[in-house]
């Protein structure tokens, strides 16, 4: 059964200790080497809360600069968007780059929304759209604009890749008009899908994914995420719209845009792996759905074969700066 605590303070501080694992294990693909330049304007609001910030690093050109939207990581729960990992080598290609926060799942419960996931996800979806309509004033290329995170980040970022354009042509709001489509995603340890029937069968230890739609600690009993993940797989069909709407691996289709994925260790499907919430699995599956309709998607991992950018620097600086032709012709 779905459980959501009113004692938010105390709630929060125990799925925080839940979460440190998770949190721990993503920052080696959302960290960056210091020093770290400041932004060309930080903290730039593209909403009310206090989380609908972003910060902008503008690359020298005379011409629109193709732009990587970096997307931190952090199980939906911590991170900030300070560290941008390769930031100097995106500049120095001519390539823009911007990092945004966003609102909390925890913030989410404690406003009632559901699934909480709705915030996080909504809110990449609105500050995509706010550069956008930032192109001619910060001199971005509108089209040229690519995706990148780590776990929870990388899986907001196949979110928009794969979801239908949010632009909203009849909106009076300006920033609601503008398309949130993507040139590219580049991604580290994604969570392809949310759908725990899925994650079962790819990674039978899988324990991701439950407070994304509310499964969350409860105060009085501290359960462990194998437990959070076994009540969230028991209730799938009820909460089967929320999974269709939120799951990345929902929304592919044969116009989305190139992907790339990398994992630290080799795929094993249907068996337990180290760490299932950032296995492999999850990038195997996600190919084999991507090619089957045409969408290239480069796959790497130790070991794995046809490994054309060892990095996800290497594969954004290429495919950003590609021509428009050449974008769909990698892996």
């Amino acid at each position: 059964m779905m459980r959501i605590s009113a004692r938010f303070p105390l709630f929060a501080l125990l799925f925080l200790t839940t979460a440190a694992a998770n949190a721990a294990e993503a920052k080696k693909a959302t960290a960056a080497p210091e020093p770290q330049r400041p932004p060309t304007q930080a903290n730039v609001p593209y909403g009310t809360h206090e989380r609908q910030v972003l910060d902008f690093w503008r690359a020298e050109s005379a011409k629109p600069t193709p732009l990587v939207f970096h997307i931190h990581g952090g199980g939906w729960v911590n991170g900030d968007k300070a560290r941008v990992a390769d930031l100097e080598r995106y500049l120095a290609a001519g390539i823009s780059v911007v990092s945004i926060n966003y609102r909390f799942v925890t913030q989410a419960i404690e406003a009632g929304v559901k699934p909480p996931v709705q915030w996080p996800l909504a809110d990449a979806a609105r500050a995509l759209q706010f550069v956008r309509s930032k192109a001619g004033e910060w001199n971005i290329d509108r089209a040229r604009i690519g995706a990148t995170g780590g776990s929870a980040g990388a899986c907001s970022s196949l979110y928009l890749a794969f979801h239908a354009d949010f632009a909203d042509p009849r909106s009076n709001d300006p920033v609601a008009r503008e398309s949130s489509r993507l040139w590219c995603a580049a991604v580290n340890v994604a969570q392809t899908t949310l759908d725990p029937q899925q994650m079962k069968e790819w990674t039978p230890n899988s324990r991701y994914g439950g407070h994304a739609f509310g499964f969350m600690p409860d105060p009085k009993n501290l359960r462990t995420r194998d437990t959070q993940f076994a009540e969230f797989l028991a209730a799938r069909e009820k909460v089967l719209p929320w999974i269709r709407e939120y799951s990345p691996f929902e929304h592919v289709s044969a116009d989305d845009p190139p992907i790339y994925l990398i994992y630290a260790t080799a795929p094993a499907l249907g068996q337990d792996q180290k760490d299932p919430t950032h296995t492999a699995n999850f990038g195997v599956k996600l190919q084999e759905k991507l090619r089957a309709v045409g969408v290239p998607c480069e796959l790497v991992y130790p070991g794995a074969q046809d490994v054309k950018h060892p990095q996800v620097r290497d594969y954004l600086i290429e495919t950003l700066k590609a021509p428009k032709a050449a974008r769909r012709s990698s892996p």
